[in-house]
């Protein structure tokens, strides 16, 4: 008997792997299946960590990775990539290398930096590597306000800071950068008063778009980074131009955040 065939895009995440599962790979490939896609994955670190923080890692060796990679692309047609926890200089060459050899598209590069209980996942001379080899063959970088400020190293207070820090990732080879601004905007409405909007700034070239959402007030927000991130790959991957990917992620994290299950004695992972 022969099997129906169904076809689907095929979306891969080069990240760390969550034990706990609201973050990293787990994270990752729990939504791009949400999207209709098949998901693929190569881990570069295993991170020990749940709801309450990160306690520490074990990371693979570059060789590890790149023989992960090799047999997924020697096999499958990848139809975008999303990486996120790249802890050292060698896996970061590895990947940017294995990218432009197989000159694959719809790159997605979430600058995992630091981990929302404060533990730091990469080092400076990794985050150098980062900007170096892959700013330059990502679609798009997806990093928060925190990872914005230490790739750009400059303050951001405003939205005028903000543009400033996309124009200067964008300077180092980033084509469209999304500044995930949800928690100073956040802060910032509530200091005068107003309706609180979680807001992200997409910067495609020159242009500026602004998406705004309900600021939800809750510690439900593992793994928020991490699937937007893959939200945008898996549109990507269906065809979606960028502006209406990252629209479309945007929501399906909102919803997610709106609709957590509130597990674990930290902050919760989000519905996915």
């Amino acid at each position: 008997m022969t099997a129906t065939s169904n076809k689907q895009p095929i979306c891969l995440t080069i990240a760390g792997l969550d034990p706990s599962g609201g973050a990293g790979i787990v994270a990752d490939i729990k939504t791009f299946r949400r999207f209709g896609c098949f998901a693929a994955a190569a881990v570069t670190s295993v991170t020990f960590q749940n709801t309450q923080g990160v306690f520490g890692a074990v990371h693979q060796t570059a060789e590890s990775v790149r023989k992960q990679l090799e047999a997924v692309l020697d096999d499958y047609e990848v139809a975008a990539i999303k990486t996120g926890m790249l802890p050292t200089r060698e896996i970061i060459e590895t990947v940017a290398a294995l990218i432009k050899e197989r000159g694959l598209k719809n790159i997605v590069v979430d600058p995992v930096v630091r981990s929302t209980s404060g533990y730091d996942l990469i080092d400076d001379a990794a985050l150098a590597a980062l900007i170096e080899k892959l700013f330059s063959l990502a679609d798009i970088v997806t990093p928060n306000l925190p990872e914005a400020e230490r790739i750009a190293k400059i303050k951001i207070t405003d939205d005028e800071t903000i543009a400033k820090a996309a124009a200067i990732m964008q300077s180092f080879g980033a084509r469209n950068v999304l500044i995930k601004g949800g928690h100073f905007e956040g802060k910032r409405q509530k200091a005068k008063g107003k309706i609180r909007k979680a807001t992200d700034f997409l910067f495609v070239g020159d242009k500026r778009e602004v998406f705004e959402a309900e600021f939800i007030d809750t510690t439900a927000t593992h793994g928020t980074g991490c699937t937007l991130s893959s939200a945008i790959a898996a549109n990507l991957a269906l065809g979606k131009e960028i502006v209406e990917a990252v629209a479309i992620a945007k929501a399906f994290v909102t919803e997610a955040i709106r609709t957590a299950p509130h597990i674990g004695h930290g902050h919760s992972p989000i519905n996915i």
